[in-house]
């Protein structure tokens, strides 16, 4: 009893110190924020006529112009009194054929494998099917693979620099397994099938033949002719041991411009307003299925995108009433986060601001559910925060500082782990962002069973707790925007070259 008393004090003294410390001009303005303002903006963008907001669709244009028309009635302006738009120079790649056969098989795609490369070929190349495994020096002394389509053992890595490492020693192509299970892969090929016809938008680039195929672990040792298990113990250090198959391959590619554009909302600060902090998501979506069914992206991600709206309009209130923040703010919601962090990627290359001045970027994406590990918890008020002390030894404390002092949502760190196979700190747009060494903060409600589904709709989300981390948000961009030092670039992951 006598503990139960100490701890209830000690509760207690904290909610006390924690309301001292709270500036009353910060919570007037999160107020601002609010569930029912959410809950229209995304009910717009995630309605069905809005079929998906596919990169480039003209469904896509009417939501860039929708933020861009919000932004303009806040006051905030296009980046040095110009457009609120980026253009973003994309075209669709569409591959009216793609063919594997291994041994006697020709392997169906979209059921069998999903093609995930790139290339363009004037005819079928034959080879071999050889076992790699798992991507070592190791094992590419063993095995030859200059020439050969190659097997790799990669379960949950995205790994895109294993693949390059092993068509940089010679290899032709490369299937992959990417995840455990029939099941898993059932999912992706599933949503590969539902967008297949639509072609898949990215840079106009000189072609390069990067033939990548993923299949499921179950598929890669029929493949082989052998057990999931026995490939799992071959890949770590005796890929020899499996014997090759004879394969062939083939794809072919056209291309179309694409039109699309990232949408900028520009807030200029006081006597910091030369340094920018970034405040971003994806307005963007997938569009329809074959069927024509809408992928909605209520939560992946228009709660994000409705989220920086609410929170520019906060700190746009705040300025008209005088109390404007000293570092200038760009709200960026960028394109085809889905299709490979396409718009980020072309801000941070093509920076409208110096990104020597960037100081942070804070990126929202997917802010409006709860998730599998939290779904049955006695507490669901929580968050994922991804890489806020990768770049920087401050982000991390800053944003726990707000959060204690305004909103007690719990922080979940799990994606941080250097292990973790989902490797989320680098499949959203902040990422582009700390490839120039800018520590980012991605905030995120993690994976659902709508997850790139159609069934991502509007009234599955849980807008109360959206509001409050959206409210965490906003508070660590206010600290951010208004504190005497930028935060410094000091952390473990931080890159020598810019």
């Amino acid at each position: 009893m006598k503990n139960k008393y100490l701890l209830s004090v000690a509760l207690g003294l904290t909610s006390m110190l924690s309301a001292w410390a709270q500036n009353p001009v910060q919570v007037k303005y999160a107020n601002t924020i609010t569930v029912e303002d959410l809950t229209k903006h995304l009910s717009y963008l995630a309605s069905d006529e809005m079929k998906g907001r596919d990169t480039g669709s003209q469904e896509g244009k009417i939501a860039a112009n929708y933020l861009a028309d919000f932004y303009k009635g806040l006051g905030l302006t296009g980046p040095n009194g110009e457009s609120y738009f980026q253009q973003v120079p994309l075209v669709n790649a569409n591959f009216t054929l793609v063919n594997l056969e291994i041994g006697k098989s020709k392997l169906v795609e979209n059921v069998d494998f999903v093609f995930t490369g790139d290339g363009n070929m004037a005819k079928t190349m034959k080879t071999e099917l050889v076992f790699l495994g798992l991507v070592s020096d190791e094992n590419l002394a063993k095995v030859n693979v200059k020439g050969k389509l190659v097997g790799l053992w990669a379960v949950g890595v995205r790994g895109n620099d294993l693949i390059t490492k092993v068509l940089d020693a010679g290899a032709a192509g490369v299937v992959i397994v990417t995840m455990e299970g029939q099941a898993n892969f059932d999912r992706i090929a599933n949503r590969y099938k539902s967008l297949a016809g639509k072609g898949r938008i990215g840079f106009n680039q000189e072609i390069v033949q990067r033939p990548v195929f993923m299949v499921s672990s179950d598929k890669m040792s029929q493949l082989f002719g052998t057990s999931v298990e026995t490939l799992k113990e071959a890949a770590k250090s005796n890929p020899e041991s499996i014997s090759s198959q004879k394969a062939s391959f083939r794809m072919v590619k056209t291309k179309t411009p694409v039109e699309a554009v990232n949408v900028l909302g520009y807030l200029e600060g006081t006597d910091k307003k030369e340094e920018v902090l970034v405040i971003s998501s994806h307005y963007d979506h997938v569009g329809v299925s074959s069927t024509g069914d809408a992928f909605n992206g209520a939560d992946d991600d228009g709660s994000g995108t409705v989220s920086v709206m609410e929170i520019a309009q906060a700190f746009a209130l705040a300025a008209k009433d005088g109390f404007r923040q000293r570092r200038s703010l760009l709200f960026l919601n960028v394109t085809g986060e889905e299709k490979g962090l396409l718009g980020s990627e072309y801000y941070s290359e093509n920076p409208v601001f110096p990104i020597a001045n960037t100081v942070n970027n804070i990126n929202i994406d997917m802010v409006g559910r709860i998730d599998y590990e939290y779904q049955n918890a006695e507490n669901k008020d929580y968050v994922y925060v991804i890489g806020s002390e990768m770049l920087s030894s401050q982000l991390k404390k800053i944003n726990e500082y707000n959060n204690i002092t305004y909103t007690n949502l719990i922080l979940d760190y799990r994606y941080d782990a250097e292990d973790d196979p989902n490797r989320f700190y680098y499949r959203s747009d902040h990422y582009n962002f700390a490839k120039f060494n800018i520590p980012v903060i991605f905030f995120f409600n993690g994976v659902h069973d709508d997850y790139h589904q159609v069934t991502d709709t509007v009234d599955k989300i849980e807008f109360p707790l959206m509001s409050k981390r959206a409210h965490l948000i906003f508070h660590t961009a206010w600290d951010l925007a208004n504190r005497d030092s930028r935060t410094p670039v000091d952390g473990t992951n931080t890159r020598t070259e810019r």
